[in-house]
């Protein structure tokens, strides 16, 4: 034998890189089978495996293996061990000049690997052949399987010729990025292009029956970079489609690639439309740009950009900006009409390890207030039902020291659509020194009155706007700007009465400075009041004093370790306080007002030069109160219904049920306030509480439904009056919770809670731009693993979330239920691949439907497909989906929607 056989090996291995293509034309050829028989003179035990390591061999003498004793010349091929190993047996055939490895074979060099159930070195050809082998029943079994690092290629056999350096690989499988690809025969060309010939390529799972591929009758292929195919067409359950290409490019790389978006097209009430459709920027690792577009051919049209940028361990963000020129109707006709919409968001996160002392955040959502209610590209249900926008971008510092410091600066927006009214503060900076024990000693625990005095220093600048949308960036919303700052000087201690009682004593500081003021007199002529705005520094001072004391209060109730109820815990803290706030009258001026009723009879109108200054006016009226509170809990200690735990369970039967009230001791009249009631009620631990508030009221009213300075059981009546009550709870729950197997959902960021959507989808679930559903991936998952199960019908997913609350006014005689609904929301997996679900909530007052949105989804495997229905109200509306699911062909989908009427 000659020594090239190692040559031959080499090269078998090296050509083993994963590769599956052909664009250009490849006669098919015949595979060398070869029979696989048992040597008779070298004998391996089926239980002993035989393995060896080779570096170099020379020559056979006999049945023996030696090594060459001439030491090779030249640069060697073979830089590392070579182990093979094979079950049954590996001979060397000294007739044939070759050698054959049987059963379960491999070949292992550097960090490639070869197992195949036959492969055979043929010295005289040059040549190096694997194959598979039959099974006890006749199947073709132990296919090639060749591996380099995360590279595989699952043929069916496998011929390289040393002399030509080529290889061809017949019935390859190989998975490059999400595709599955298929060739009948493939041709290396070189280390990185391989040619194929009757290829298929999916993204589909199923590799032998996928429920849709893309055929090829020649391709060109270079590893984890891209495909080249000549003509194209898909088939779609083994059913050639007319969707075809005469050429097809198809990137394989991992990474973002820079490249077209397709649109998506339907018709609307402004006419046909593109939808969606632009350009992708891969930037670079740190940050991408997306620029979509949508045209009608009314000639109303959409822009949008996003980016999306993250540094790791440093921080993260979004930005996304949106505008619309619509148009209604045709030009020239009495309905036409043309308005534009923007909508702007801005999502910034920093790391918290990135820097302890510093942080910036940012959340914006900014724009148009009717920009979610008449966009024809959002369906968002948590978007255009939540009437608030809101904005905050945010910078915060912390000075390290004794006393610590921390400083912040922020602006943030807050935007009513329904009133379109905008409020602005631009900027708001914060300074805030920590707490100062001046009396404290050195070393030890603070104890008593002196030693706890402790104080503060705070700082608050801010410039508030007020505007509304339609002056939002325009010079008038400058004009109306009101700025001023507060210094404030809290100053506290606590300590200990009589052992068992907490006291605390409070008084603050409080200094505000003002950069402009009114003052005001009365014009008899115009018979208005005159407002004259006085552009110059100004300050005032107020200072306020507070006091509480209270207690815990415990009492227990033995009932026997016997008994299923072990034990119950009441737990009071009664709490008395008082208050008292001075009167400022000297920051109070008053003008002469003439009657309009009695031109000869003149009022005086008290005013303060303060009033409508960013902090308002110093109060004028003098209190001093007394408050009254009251909290209870109650616990119990039950039996375990678990019988090898050896601690009663905990259980909480009222969950901290207060009563407070004042008794204003400054006031001449209706001193005592309501009693206000609050408290929550456990019905099924850690997932229902039902929450109850009230306010009842000691005092009579009159004819006139007004309080009066009476009690009520004095005025013919019960002791108290209930003026109002709410009873509210949410509940959630889902088959996992019978199986003892629940777990909590991750909270998702999407754009639908960044806008005020619920997380208990009571308002629908959101969707993306492409219609799909936020957590849609889960149900594929979820789906996936039990596809198979026999018991399904038995275990049937689902999830069930509920919302009730009721409230009852009775202020003045009205006794009358003002607000009753139930919301809910849910999910059921009917079969491993369809879920349907909806939300919606009745209003028993006004005996009506809330909201409604009905779902369902479809798993197809490879595809995905969704009908999204509102099936009533001015929002009515249904939009179906069905796509392929893999992100690299996500433009192959066909989408149809009914719009709702925008027009408000």
């Amino acid at each position: 034998m000659q020594p090239t056989i190692l040559n031959i090996l080499f090269c078998s291995i090296f050509f083993l890189f994963p590769g599956i293509i052909a664009a250009q034309e490849i006669g098919k050829q015949d595979g060398i089978e070869i029979e696989a028989q048992r040597d008779t003179l070298v004998s391996v035990g089926d239980s002993l495996p035989l393995a060896q390591s080779i570096k170099s061999l020379d020559t056979i003498v006999g049945d023996a293996i030696v090594q060459d004793t001439i030491k090779p010349q030249g640069n060697q091929l073979i830089t590392d061990v070579v182990t093979y190993t094979a079950k049954d047996y590996m001979r060397i055939s000294q007739k044939e000049n070759r050698m054959y490895l049987y059963n379960e074979a491999q070949i292992t060099y550097e960090d490639l690997i070869i197992n195949a159930g036959l492969i055979v070195i043929d010295n005289n050809k040059n040549e190096v052949y694997a194959y598979g082998i039959p099974d006890s029943t006749g199947a073709y079994s132990q296919k090639p399987v060749f591996t380099q690092a995360n590279q595989t290629v699952e043929p069916d056999s496998i011929r390289f010729n040393f002399d030509t350096e080529r290889a061809l690989v017949y019935n390859s499988r190989t998975q490059q990025a999400s595709f599955n690809v298929l060739g009948e025969v493939t041709k290396r060309e070189n280390d990185s292009v391989y040619f194929m010939q009757n290829v298929k390529f999916t993204t589909s799972e199923d590799v032998e029956n996928p429920d849709y591929f893309f055929y090829a009758r020649r391709i060109k292929f270079v590893p984890d970079k891209k495909i080249v195919s000549g003509l194209v067409n898909m088939y779609i359950a083994d059913v050639p489609t007319p969707l075809g290409l005469p050429f097809g490019y198809f990137p394989m790389t991992e990474e973002e690639t820079s490249g077209f978006i397709l649109p998506s097209f339907g018709d609307s009430r402004r006419g046909y439309f593109l939808q969606n459709g632009g350009y992708y920027f891969a930037i670079s690792d740190y940050a991408d740009l997306m620029v979509l577009g949508a045209y009608y051919t009314n000639g109303s049209y959409e822009l949008s950009t996003e980016t999306n940028y993250a540094k790791r361990y440093k921080f993260r963000g979004n930005f996304r900006l949106r505008y619309e020129n619509q148009l209604d109707s045709e030009r020239g006709f009495p309905d036409y009409a043309e308005r534009t919409q923007y909508n702007i968001q801005w999502t910034h996160n920093q790391d918290a390890k990135a820097n302890p002392n510093s942080r910036f955040s940012a959340s914006v959502n900014l724009g148009s207030s009717t920009y979610y209610k008449e966009s024809v590209n959002q369906g968002n249900t948590g978007n255009f039902l939540n009437n608030t926008l809101s904005s905050s971008v945010s910078y915060s510092k912390t000075f390290e020291g004794e006393p610590q410091v921390n400083l912040s600066l922020a602006a943030r927006h807050s935007q009513n659509t329904n009133t379109e009214s905008i409020n602005m503060s631009l900027p708001t900076a914060q300074l805030s020194m920590s707490r100062i024990y001046p009396f404290a000693p050195k070393t030890g625990a603070k104890k008593g009155f002196i030693e706890n005095i402790n104080l503060q220093y705070n700082f608050r600048g801010e410039n508030q706007i007020q505007t509304t949308d339609s002056l939002f960036f325009q010079p008038e919303m400058f004009e109306g700007m009101n700025f001023g700052a507060k210094h404030t000087i809290p100053v506290s201690t606590n300590f200990k009465v009589f052992k068992y009682l907490s006291a605390s004593v409070n008084a603050n500081y409080n200094e505000n400075w003002v950069f402009k003021t009114f003052e005001r007199s009365w014009d008899d002529v115009a018979n208005v009041e005159v407002i004259d705005t006085i552009n110059k520094f100004d300050s005032y001072r107020t200072y306020n004093f507070s006091s509480s004391i209270g207690t815990t209060i415990y009492g227990l109730k033995n009932f026997g370790k016997d008994k299923k109820i072990q034990a119950i815990r009441h737990v009071m803290r009664p709490s008395i306080s008082y208050n008292i706030n001075p009167a400022f009258d000297q920051y109070y001026d008053s003008y002469e007002r003439i009657n309009p009723a009695n031109p000869l009879e003149t009022n005086m109108v008290d005013y303060s030069r303060f009033q409508g200054t960013l902090y308002g006016a110093p109060g004028r009226r003098f209190s001093s109160s007394i408050g009254l509170s009251l909290s209870n809990t109650l616990e119990a200690k039950v039996r375990s219904k678990d019988s090898t735990a050896t601690e009663p369970e905990k259980i909480t039967l009222l969950n901290n049920f207060s009563l407070s009230t004042s008794y204003n001791l400054a006031g001449d009249s209706l001193r005592l306030s309501p009693i206000s009631i609050r408290g929550g009620i456990p019905i099924i631990r850690n997932k229902l509480d039902i929450n109850v508030a009230g306010n009842i009221d000691l005092y009579a009213l009159d004819n006139n439904n007004r309080r009066i300075d009476k009690l009520n059981i004095e005025n013919g009546g019960s002791l108290f009056r209930f003026t109002n009550a709410n009873i509210s709870f949410g509940y959630s729950f889902s088959n996992k919770d019978f199986e003892g197997d629940a777990e909590e959902d991750d909270e998702l960021e999407n754009e639908t809670y960044r806008n005020g959507g619920r997380r208990d989808d009571l308002f629908g679930k959101g969707t993306d731009m492409d219609g799909r559903f936020y957590e849609e991936d889960d149900f594929e998952d979820e789906s996936r693993d039990d596809r198979d199960d026999r018991w399904y019908n038995y275990k049937v997913p689902w999830d069930l979330r509920l919302s009730y609350t009721m409230t009852y006014n009775n202020n003045a005689r009205q006794n009358e239920i003002t607000s009753h609904s139930i919301m809910f929301s849910g999910d059921v997996e009917i079969s491993p691949k369809w879920k349907v679900g909806g939300s919606s909530g009745f209003d028993l007052k006004e005996q009506g439907f809330t909201y409604t949105q009905l779902r369902f989804q479809r798993d197809l495997d490879s595809w995905r497909m969704s009908f999204n229905w509102v099936p009533f109200s001015e929002r009515s509306s249904w939009y179906f989906f069905i796509g392929i699911k893999s992100s690299i062909l996500s433009d192959i989908k066909y989408d149809k929607r009914r719009e709702p009427d925008r027009r408000l």
